[in-house]
């Protein structure tokens, strides 16, 4: 009885200092070129395609990233393919060369032409109520649209969810998929940090944490998580955790762990 009592206890303290760390962050100033994040250059344009360019680029060092997001002309999207090339001649990062730039927004303008990304989005989602299944949906549908592939294309673009004979998607053998569900993160949830573009159709209870080494190495040492393997169901598992904290938007501690894992910070 007194174990339990004690975990308890250890729960609701620290439940106490992640609200306290998620309500300090909750502020415009916390998005600053002191402490940048690629969801500055989202929030400049709060527009849904612009928002996943940025955040399939989130990786790597930060200052960089925000730095190359804010090079992009966005308006690309709407052009031809001809102005496209043109427009982007020498633009590269990272793993994605010059070529691989230009198929990113030859296929996300095809791709805007069709739809929206939500509507994309929610044809898998409705299913279950899986954003798991809707994340696989637009990356399906990105592939058919514009069959381009090299590694660094296929790297920004990820490839469709690894599967069980009864065509389930895996927890275990799958990546974390953390740019996507950062991504989901911005459209739906509604604050001072995120987005929230997309409004009623997708429950911020659904949201899967966007697992990254920061987040993932502090959740450990928060005890959030006791595997060691880095991959999908543990993301998963660190969300059931965060469930018990805050049921219906329990991504809300995403922000502040990330900043928590960056600044060395010690609960």
């Amino acid at each position: 009885m007194n174990i339990i009592y004690s975990m308890l206890k250890k729960k609701t303290i620290l439940q106490q200092k992640l609200d306290f760390e998620v309500e300090k962050r909750n502020c415009f100033d916390e998005l600053c070129h002191e402490r940048p994040d690629p969801i500055m250059i989202a929030k400049k344009y709060n527009d849904e395609y612009i928002g996943l360019i940025c955040a399939l680029f989130a990786y790597g060092n930060v200052k960089l990233i925000v730095k190359f997001l804010d090079s992009l002309n966005f308006d690309l999207l709407n052009c031809d393919e001809t102005t496209i090339k043109k427009e982007l001649e020498g633009k590269y990062y990272r793993f994605q060369t010059n070529d691989d730039i230009v198929a990113i927004f030859i296929a996300l303008g095809k791709l805007k032409k069709e739809t929206t990304l939500e509507k994309l989005f929610l044809l898998g989602y409705k299913k279950n109520s899986d954003v798991l299944e809707g994340i696989d949906t637009i990356i399906t549908k990105v592939k058919e649209l514009h069959p381009y592939s090299s590694k660094g294309y296929d790297f920004f673009f990820g490839t469709p969810f690894k599967r069980d004979k009864n065509n389930t998607i895996k927890h275990q053998g799958n990546s974390p998929y953390k740019r996507y569900n950062m991504f989901l993160r911005w459209m739906v949830r509604d604050d001072n940090i995120d987005l929230g573009l997309w409004k009623e159709n997708v429950s911020s209870k659904d949201l899967i944490l966007p697992l990254d080494t920061h987040t993932f190495k502090i959740s450990q040492n928060l005890g959030l998580l006791k595997r060691t393997i880095y991959d999908l169901e543990s993301a998963i598992l660190i969300t059931r955790e965060l469930q018990r904290f805050d049921k219906n938007d329990p991504i809300k501690y995403d922000f502040a762990l990330y900043r928590i894992g960056q600044e060395k910070l010690v609960l």
